[in-house]
């Protein structure tokens, strides 16, 4: 006998995930039959979770020391001539990301 499991998900996620499972030659029902195999297998998560740490997540806001070290080097930096246009940035970003 089989079971049927039902799960929402946010209809952009499932959109690319169907994509995604598609590309890679199989679908999402097996893609998720294959998550719980390899978690049965594993005894756990098939894969590593943990918290973000502090120290690589960008959005933990900066304290004022850190924030005022960090302007200093900028403007070290930019008395050096070690700066780029922010159009060039702008530029560059739009064309990796195809903003």
């Amino acid at each position: 006998m089989a079971s049927t499991i039902q799960v929402r998900v946010d209809d952009d996620l499932k959109s690319k995930s169907d994509a995604l499972f598609r590309d890679l030659g199989t679908d999402t029902t097996s893609a998720i039959r294959i998550f719980l195999t390899q978690a049965v297998a594993n005894n756990g998560f098939p894969f590593e979770i943990k918290r973000n740490s502090t120290e690589y997540n960008p959005f933990v806001p900066m304290t004022e020391e850190e924030l005022l070290s960090k302007l200093e080097i900028s403007r070290k930096h930019a008395s050096q001539g070690k700066y780029r246009d922010a159009d060039d940035v702008v530029a560059n970003l739009r064309g990796k990301y195809g903003i």
